[in-house]
């Protein structure tokens, strides 16, 4: 009998440890799972930071792109009055330069017709005072009668110059 006690004893006894150690173990996977639980609260509270930051940041997007399409209408519109402006100016240039070169071709008319009606000897001695560019700027325009007179008036070595210069000078177009 005394086997009996000692074998129920045993039998207590490690029965009595193994629920220690079924008790330690539910200890520690409840912990663990209290632990997880903590984490999932965590993480969905970062979820929705980062959602919210997501939601932020795409609404500063948009509007920044509204601001952008913006000032890309005004830069457009600034472009095309510039653009207009530009033309503008670029058809005044053409106006005044036809109205300088309608002065300048009335003035050399003139003084063609000033060297015309003087006798070549006076033209000679005025053209002969002058650079030789000059004299066959002015020479250019006058009919070749006249400028034929005037350089037979001028010393040979003048003449000479001036014919050079006429030489350079591209007949003008009709």
């Amino acid at each position: 009998m005394r086997l009996f006690w000692i074998l129920l004893l045993s039998t207590a006894a490690m029965s009595a440890a193994q629920n220690t150690k079924s008790y330690e173990c539910t200890k520690i996977f409840e912990d663990r799972k209290n632990e997880l639980l903590s984490e999932l609260e965590r993480i969905d509270e970062q979820r929705q930071s980062l959602d919210a930051l997501k939601r932020a940041t795409e609404d500063l997007l948009r509007k920044k792109e509204v601001m952008i399409k913006g000032k890309d209408t005004k830069v457009d519109q600034k472009l095309s009055e510039i653009k207009a402006r530009e033309a503008s100016v670029k058809k005044m240039l053409d106006e005044n330069k036809k109205v300088l070169d309608e002065i300048k071709q009335l003035k050399s008319d003139r003084v063609s017709q000033t060297f015309a009606k003087m006798k070549p000897a006076a033209s000679a001695q005025i053209l002969s005072q002058m650079s030789a560019d000059e004299a066959a700027a002015i020479m250019s325009t006058l009919n070749t009668k006249v400028t034929g007179q005037i350089l037979a008036k001028m010393e040979p070595q003048k003449g000479s110059e001036i014919t050079a210069k006429l030489k350079q000078i591209p007949e003008p177009k009709p």
